[in-house]
């Protein structure tokens, strides 16, 4: 007798269902590693960037651009107005035989020569296509902020890609060294691109520091390691005076680069300008990650960071407040830190400076670009399996925010001219750089950058939060008037945080020449103005226009605030504590400077 249908039916789905069950199944695990190592695959081959972040923000401002047809129109004359002022500007040229002056706006086009024809002409339409396109981009409604952000970005890539300056033959300056040199110019520059392909080819990634070496012309003010564990060392400074304050300073660097953008020439050192005004100072020298220190989050660099250089400085100059300094995302942690030991009621810290460091992210600049999503999920996996983020993305992001400036000038000056320029200090230390480990950077990126956790007394050190609001100590903060790191007006963002007493000082110059300018320097400004905790806020906006503005280096108007946080002169205080484990183990500049 046959099988009635539907017992059939039930054992043709119970061999499916076996055959089913002995299907390999590919656990969380698997899946994760190989959806990682993919997407870290096409995240290195695209220098860092995510490609989907690209797509989808180009998307965006297409779309909403293909909805907006008034505003098509609107843009279709724009265009054609600037095509028409070009054209008439080019043909009064022509006829009154007169050279064109550039807008100030066309930093690219600064050479005399530009402004005669066609050079002229070329440098007005990549003005006015940058333009257009500014325009094109950053009024569509609808559009998300980041995409417009990033879509404006993009652009500006491909027009600094694009701009005549870069080419030899519509570059009037390089045609005119050409000429002078009768082509010996291009032949230098050949041999300057077969040189840098060379040491590409040989991934030859030793810094370029031309004549400059750590400890013997960088980094050369006199002191001692006192300790050393798995992350930093700590570095004690000679003095340098018969008296000194008697509260120390605790410097806490940015481990994104090396320690010694603080300790560069004698003559623009900032610690050897402040042990020459009688100050204990005491530096952290962070060591340079590898893949074994993959798992090393912001909880190790608090507290063996940080809380571990604290304990060296408290066993030297024992029952005696502290003040601090912290420069950059070593700001962040210092503010982290002192934070920290507010709620644990530790009363260890007398005062806080920061320089360009940002505790308040919601305005924290260009680098935001790179944070959508999609780009925080290929960076996550690029870094976790290295374990680190390279040197190399890092410089790189920052190169792109300012291409023209760091990248084709540079090369047209190399390739095109044949100039070999040595590096200057600051340049040396830049070319130094150093790894991120990854679960510290992922974190920090995350939690500080995107979830703006801190400013929400939200970060959490052993599972419970910390509020910047519980530091009561004086702050002494530094922001820098071109800053694209940290914005100054994202610096200033601690007025509405912190409940303390606020020193704040703006400064001309960027993130690294504004605060490594040495202790004189005629060409350097700043405002400062003090905030007593009960004061009213002020705007960024009011505030600048409120200050006088000074000239000359802001150093000692920094060395007058420590000094007035100082109770009293005393002998200096010997060089580490041996009988607490603090011996000298070696000299300054230490050995995680050269890792």
């Amino acid at each position: 007798m046959a099988e009635k249908p539907d017992r059939t039916i039930s054992k043709v789905i119970d061999e499916l269902d076996n055959l089913i069950a002995e299907i390999p199944r590919l656990n969380d695990d698997t899946v994760n590693k190989v959806d990682t190592r993919l997407r870290a695959i096409i995240g290195k081959s695209a220098k860092g960037l995510s490609p989907i972040q690209m797509i989808l923000a180009y998307t965006d401002w297409l779309a909403h651009l293909s909805i907006s047809p008034a505003r098509r129109v609107q843009l279709l004359q724009s265009f054609a107005e600037k095509v028409l002022y070009l054209t008439t500007s080019t043909a009064r040229q022509l006829a009154e035989r007169s050279e064109e002056p550039l807008p100030r706006s066309s930093s690219l086009f600064k050479h005399e020569l530009w402004k005669k024809l066609p050079f002229n002409m070329m440098a007005r339409s990549h003005g006015l296509v940058m333009e257009w396109l500014r325009e094109a981009d950053t009024e569509v409604p609808g559009m998300d902020r980041l995409n417009v952000e990033l879509v404006n970005f993009m652009n500006e890539q491909l027009l600094d890609i694009a701009s005549p300056s870069n080419f030899l033959p519509t570059n009037p300056e390089v045609l005119k060294v050409t000429w002078d040199n009768k082509g010996k110019n291009l032949l230098e520059g050949i041999g300057n691109m077969q040189r840098d392909i060379q040491k590409k080819l040989l991934k030859d990634d030793r810094p370029d520091m031309g004549d400059y070496k750590v400890g013997e012309n960088l980094g050369v003010t006199p002191g001692q390691v006192i300790y050393q564990n798995h992350l930093i060392e700590v570095i004690q400074y000679s003095p340098a005076t018969e008296t000194v304050a008697k509260e120390p300073l605790l410097i806490v660097p940015a481990w994104i680069m090396k320690y010694y953008i603080l300790d560069l020439l004698p003559e623009n050192s900032m610690v050897n300008y402040l042990v020459g005004q009688g100050k204990t100072v005491f530096m952290i020298s962070w060591k340079n990650p590898d893949k074994d220190d993959r798992e090393l989050d912001l909880d190790d660099y608090l507290k063996h960071g940080f809380l571990a250089a604290l304990d060296a400085v408290k066993a030297v100059v024992p029952d005696t407040k502290i003040n601090t300094m912290g420069y950059c995302i070593g700001g962040t942690l210092l503010s982290i830190g002192a934070a920290y030991l507010a709620r644990e009621d530790d009363d260890s810290l007398n005062s806080v400076t920061l320089l360009a460091a940002q505790v308040d992210f919601t305005e924290a600049g260009e680098i935001t670009r790179f944070l959508g999503a999609s780009q925080l999920a290929f960076l996550d996996s690029m870094m976790w399996t290295d374990g680190y983020l390279e040197a190399a993305s890092m410089g790189g992001a920052f190169k792109a925010l300012r291409a023209q400036d760091m990248i084709w000038n540079p090369a047209v000056e190399r390739y095109y001219m044949g100039r070999e320029s040595k590096p200057i200090p600051l340049m040396a230390w830049n070319a130094d750089g150093t790894r991120m480990p990854a679960a510290m950077h992922s974190r920090y990126l995350h939690e500080l950058f995107v979830e703006n956790r801190l400013t929400q007394c939200k970060f959490l050190i052993d599972d419970k939060p910390i509020a910047i609001q519980d530091v009561r100590v004086p702050f002494f903060v530094v922001g820098t008037t071109a800053d694209h790191v940290a914005p100054w007006v994202s610096v200033y963002k601690i007025h509405h945080i912190a409940r303390s007493d606020i020193t704040f000082l703006l400064t001309s110059g960027g993130h690294n020449a504004g605060i490594a300018c040495g202790p004189e320097h005629p060409r350097r400004t700043y405002q400062v103005a003090f905030r007593e905790s009960t004061d009213k806020y002020i705007d960024p906006d009011s505030w600048v226009a409120s200050q006088e503005t000074h000239t000359g280096s802001w150093w000692p108007v920094l060395d007058l605030w420590l000094d007035q946080q100082c109770s009293e002169e005393v002998a200096p205080p010997p060089i580490g504590a041996p009988d607490q484990g603090y011996n000298v183990l070696w000299p300054a500049p230490g050995k995680y400077v050269f890792g």
